[in-house]
Order: C-alpha cells, then sequence, then structure tokens
C-alpha cells in the first residue's frame, strides 16, 4: 500500500488537481491531506482514491461545509486527528499547529504521524514514530507532496510544478 500524502493546499485547486495526479501516477494507493484545504472542492478532487483528511488551522470557518463534502463524496475527515490503521500500519494524522492535537494522535500509538502545518518537508524519527511533512502546495519555497510505501517504508518527496 503506498499512501500519498499532501498538506496545505489553501484552496489551490489546479495545483490540488495536479499534485493528486501526480501522486496517481506515482503509484499511490490511498490518499491523507494534513490538513488547510480550506474548501469543500478540495475535498471532492481527494475522492479519486481512498482518503482521510484533517482539519488544519485555516479550516476552521469551512468545518461544517468539509464534513458535509466529505460525507457526500465518502472521503473520510479525521476532525483535528486520529489514527487508521492501513495495511496493518497505525498511521496517525494531524495538521501540526497544536500540540494538544499532536500529543492526543500519539497517545494512540502510531508507526507514522503525518502532519503538515510548517509548509517544509520533513521525515525523520523521534521517540519510536516516524514523522512524516510532505510540505506544501501553497506558499512554499517549493511546493512539494509525497509518497509512502508502507511495505518497505520508502519515502518519497515529489515535487509539484508551479
Amino acid at each position: 500500500m503506498r499512501l500519498g500524502i499532501l498538506s496545505d493546499t489553501h484552496d489551490e485547486l489546479v495545483r490540488t488537481q495536479v499534485a493528486i495526479a501526480i501522486l496517481r501516477h506515482a503509484g499511490a494507493d490511498a490518499l491523507i491531506h494534513c490538513g488547510d484545504l480550506a474548501s469543500p472542492p478540495i475535498v471532492e478532487e481527494l475522492a479519486a482514491l481512498p482518503s482521510w483528511f484533517v482539519f488544519g488551522n485555516h479550516d476552521s470557518d469551512m468545518v461544517p461545509y468539509l464534513e458535509e463534502t466529505a460525507t457526500t463524496t465518502g472521503v473520510v475527515c479525521l476532525g483535528w486527528g486520529g489514527v487508521i490503521v492501513v495495511s496493518g500500519h497505525r498511521v496517525g494524522i494531524a495538521h501540526g499547529h497544536l500540540t494538544t492535537d499532536i500529543r492526543r494522535v500519539l497517545a494512540d500509538e502510531p508507526e507514522f504521524l503525518l502532519t503538515g502545518h510548517s509548509h517544509i518537508p520533513s521525515d525523520l524519527s523521534e521517540g519510536g514514530v516516524r514523522r512524516i511533512n510532505p510540505g506544501a502546495i501553497h506558499r512554499a519555497e517549493r511546493f512539494t507532496v509525497a509518497l509512502l510505501d508502507l511495505a518497505n517504508g520508502k519515502f518519497e518527496l515529489i515535487e509539484v510544478p508551479r
């Protein structure tokens, strides 16, 4: 199972469409959005594959609309963070702007913690948890998404054209 990971799309619809097409072409089996979607059309785009998303700090005003779109499209909304089990791996997801959300997700002992918020990509291990940030496709030095192969742990950062 390969997870396409994106974050901080900030209502950049065309760039999100391009990013999802790139992830699908790279072999993503599912998508995870780490927050700051900022509009329902972004949720609609996630429906191209099995998908999950969390809210970010720029989603507060849009929560009811994002939840409604998730319900109508089949995309899974995890609210302000949560843990899912994919191919036997516990994957935690939070936006990363609130330490309370991070602590709550980490309390469920995920193997991976996927976050966004900083707009800076990273892949590091801390306290036995692999922490991954795919970067952003809005207001970033370079626009990036990520692909994580859960079978072998291979992480690939993928640049999205401007």
